[in-house]
């Protein structure tokens, strides 16, 4: 079974989640672009996630929110710059439960035969909030998105 690998070097503010699928990268892609598939990964098990606008074409915004079991929220927004597309998607995120700590995503798809790597390369304004960032628990969160994206992508993918 694939392993998330993250790499956050110190005093860098930046954050590279890499993992390999099983699946050719248009399914990866799609996973990213389509709203019902989105939902079904985008997250860790112990949160709903929602959509409540996504454009994705450039300058359009997008904007999400997580809830907990207890009634909890936890909103997300941000616009897509550039026309997302197999080569890359690029984004920024804003969590706005931290209103003006803007980061920015790219997120690349490179194809080796049946697999891909995936690549979220998060560029966040200080090292500070990178710091935040991996306090706050995004490590394991990002570890439990890409396991439910692996169960995801299985659906669609023929077993060999």
């Amino acid at each position: 079974m694939a392993r998330t690998q993250i790499t956050a070097e110190p005093g860098v503010p930046q954050i590279l989640i890499t993992r390999e699928f099983d699946a050719g990268r248009l399914l990866l892609f799609q996973a990213h672009i389509d709203p019902d598939l989105l939902v079904q990964w985008l997250g860790p098990r112990w949160l709903t996630t929602t959509i409540d606008r996504f454009d994705p074409q450039h300058g359009g915004t997008w904007h999400y929110t997580h809830r907990d079991p207890e009634g909890g929220e936890y909103a997300f927004g941000g616009v897509f710059h550039g026309v997302p597309s197999l080569d890359g998607i690029v984004q920024t995120i804003e969590f706005e439960g931290r209103p003006d700590h803007v980061c920015l995503r790219t997120v690349t798809f490179t194809e080796h035969g049946s697999k891909t790597m995936l690549s979220h390369n998060t560029v966040f304004q200080t090292a500070g909030d990178r710091d935040r960032e991996l306090e706050s628990g995004m490590g394991e969160e990002a570890d439990d998105s890409m396991e439910r994206l692996e169960e995801l992508l299985a659906r669609f993918t023929p077993v060999r």
